[in-house]
């Protein structure tokens, strides 16, 4: 394999079908433009698929799971071993994302990239590429080669993903202490300050967010330096984002449509953009997180989220609770009748 797999050819997604789409929906009975924001991701779907009629009944959703070792710098409301307990949770079908998944009956599967805690549970893959990543205050969260690691890891799941003909890829992430991981490498990548995008995560008072903000702030003065998108993820980056860098750019390599999670879930993608810019074409945005920092990073990708709920869960799961509002449209521009079908005067040219 190409040791820089991530900089070859996305796929080109296909205009002739985005064309046909949208000649459908012009006939559909209804004014043009009548359903918003519907009426525009189907012909994206069409053209990322392919075909007039897009699909997205075959889910594929994938968590990615690692510690961070900044938590030893008490930026979270929930101990560190709570990413061990949550993966059982996940597997065990107690946690929203499992629930979700069962409802949309979507494949589930977890990926543990190294916890602090060693972990043996059954249905998890176990990866360990090690007990975390380091404290990026005092240095680099991780070797290059652990980094590359961790996006191959998220290539890999698209590749099982593509084995399935699956439809639709969704990522989510577990990790205590990855919303200062993700500020951090926003931070880094868009020249904003940490007060401007560190948010309460798990539940931080405003001490606690000021607390964040003084920690991202001692991690990029020590990093200080005109480090490319990758230097930035191994220096402050996760085994998560890391990962979901790797699966979003793969998903464009592959052909297959990313739904992409909150603001975590976001700054993997704009890692993803900004190493390969083409496959910004095969995200789609799911929602706009409660986090302060998740604007920012969807303004630097134009990104524009189907759903806007105050989530702040992560898991995928605000991405799943988009899924039957793209199911419903796709159903709209299959089964809706043209006006000459329903013998309906149509708008006068």
């Amino acid at each position: 394999m190409n040791t820089q797999w991530w900089l070859e050819a996305c796929r080109i997604p296909d205009e002739v079908a985005r064309r046909a789409a949208q000649q459908r929906d012009a006939q559909l009975t209804k004014p043009a433009g009548a359903l918003g924001r519907i009426d525009a991701v189907i012909p994206q779907l069409a053209a990322l698929q392919g075909r007039e009629r897009p699909s997205v009944q075959r889910i594929f959703i994938a968590i990615f799971a690692g510690d961070h070792g900044v938590a030893e710098e008490g930026i979270s409301a929930f101990p560190q071993s709570v990413t061990a307990q949550m993966l059982g949770n996940f597997v065990n079908g107690g946690a929203a994302i499992s629930v979700l998944a069962k409802q949309l009956d979507a494949t589930l599967e977890v990926i543990d990239l190294g916890t602090a805690a060693p972990l043996s549970l059954p249905r998890v893959r176990h990866l360990s590429l090690g007990p975390g990543t380091r404290n990026f205050t005092l240095e680099s969260a991780m070797s290059a080669e652990t980094c590359q690691l961790a996006m191959e890891a998220g290539r890999n799941t698209v590749l099982r993903a593509q084995q399935q003909r699956s439809e639709l890829f969704i990522g989510g992430e577990m990790g205590i202490g990855n919303t200062t991981t993700a500020a951090a490498l926003a931070c880094a990548l868009l020249g904003c300050a940490p007060h401007e995008l560190a948010g309460p995560g798990t539940g931080l008072d405003a001490a606690g967010i000021a607390h964040k903000s003084t920690v991202i702030e001692r991690a990029l003065a020590l990093h200080a330096g005109p480090h490319d998108t990758f230097g930035w993820m191994q220096r402050v980056g996760g085994f998560e984002l890391a990962a979901l860098t790797g699966a979003y750019i793969a998903c464009a390599q592959q052909g297959i449509v990313a739904l992409v999670d909150g603001y975590i879930c976001s700054v993997a993608a704009l890692c993803a953009v900004r190493l390969n810019p083409a496959c910004r074409d095969w995200l789609i945005f799911a929602h706009r997180s409660a986090e302060p920092g998740h604007l920012a990073v969807l303004k630097a990708l134009d990104a524009h989220p189907l759903l806007d709920l105050g989530l702040r869960l992560g898991e995928g799961s605000g991405a799943a609770l988009a899924v039957p509002l793209l199911r419903l449209a796709c159903a709209l521009h299959d089964g809706m009748a043209t006006f000459d079908e329903a013998a309906v005067a149509a708008k006068h040219s």
